[in-house]
């Protein structure tokens, strides 16, 4: 796990902002063992228990980590195609509704955790990025005096598009940020926009470091949730808000028959047809039964120290968009 667990890779996107965190020694980054809430270093308890489910399979935590690893290293290349294909295209809704919940202000730093392929770090950026241009138009129109000349020179002199807003993308997979970067450059994604390689269970950040944390589809695969959950609160500041998109617990038992129906029967053929790899797309399936129900989530959010939780069932629960602040 070792390997995997490498702090060493970051690549900016954006001259502005790379520069400025050229000028010391990689600020931000953490240098020790990661604490939890109340200072208590926590990974050795955390480790106690040597096995945990793969899936439907019981396996050491530390085979689980590097099995789980491979698992998305080999669906890296196809894992947006087999999303539109498995979900019909409704995780594309269930993202936007993530950003639409977060809401963020001008100014928002996001970290977005198991985010390699980007797609919750493109959204905020494109939503961030058209609230600040309706902000200036506003601003704009209030003064109705202007000359054509000052409109023009306000638009030019807008160095930032994003208001100051950034985002870091952290994952533990090399080929999953490989694929994010080449979506970035695809997109047109330059400024305000890093990518880490980093462990969830021991993120290499300061405390009290973001203002909003996002975890989509990814905590699921995290051996030690507990341990991942505190230190999500370790590197929000107070007022820092967590929220996480994840496959939950369908509420409506009709629904959970056709899903399971699906899941199991549907899902792996398609994964082995268009993704040549059926055991990969048989764990996603088994990994998401073995996920905490929502009420079950939200009391291990608040175990890690966070308060005002909540959360939102998608699609007869298919899906859930859980809430909670560091106050």
């Amino acid at each position: 796990m070792a390997t995997h667990r490498s702090y060493a890779l970051w690549s900016y996107c954006g001259l502005r902002w790379s520069r400025v965190m050229r000028c010391s020694p990689l600020p931000g980054f953490r240098s020790s063992w990661p604490r939890g809430p109340l200072g208590v270093r926590h990974l050795s308890q955390e480790k106690q228990a040597t096995e945990t489910h793969f899936g439907f399979e019981t396996v050491s935590e530390e085979e689980k980590g590097d099995k789980v690893y491979h698992v998305f290293e080999s669906v890296a290349k196809k894992y947006d195609v087999m999303n539109d294909m498995m979900s019909l295209g409704i995780h594309r809704i269930w993202k936007d509704m993530l950003v639409w919940k977060m809401h963020p202000f001008p100014g928002t730093q996001l970290l977005d955790v198991a985010g390699g392929t980007g797609d919750i770090a493109f959204r905020f950026l494109n939503y961030v990025e058209a609230q600040h241009k309706g902000k200036l138009k506003r601003q704009l129109r209030a003064q109705q005096n202007l000359s054509w000349e000052e409109i023009a020179r306000k638009y030019q002199n807008e160095e930032d598009p994003l208001g100051g807003s950034r985002v870091v993308v952290c994952d533990i997979n090399k080929e999953m940020l490989k694929v994010g970067k080449q979506k970035a450059r695809a997109q047109g994604h330059k400024a305000g926009l890093a990518w880490v390689l980093g462990d969830a269970e021991e993120l290499p950040f300061d405390d009290d470091k973001f203002d909003v944390y996002t975890i989509a589809f990814g905590i699921r695969n995290v051996t030690h949730i507990n341990q991942a959950l505190q230190e999500a609160h370790r590197v929000l500041k107070p007022g820092g808000r967590f929220l996480c998109l994840e496959f939950s617990q369908v509420n409506n038992p009709l629904v959970s028959r056709l899903y399971d129906l699906y899941s199991f029967q549907v899902i792996p053929v398609l994964g082995e047809v268009i993704a040549g790899d059926w055991k990969s797309y048989q764990y996603l399936v088994e990994s998401i039964r073995q996920f905490p129900s929502q009420e079950e989530f939200k009391e291990m959010i608040q175990d890690a120290g966070f308060e005002k939780v909540t959360y939102e069932s998608l699609t007869s629960g298919i899906v859930a968009i859980h809430s909670g602040f560091k106050l």
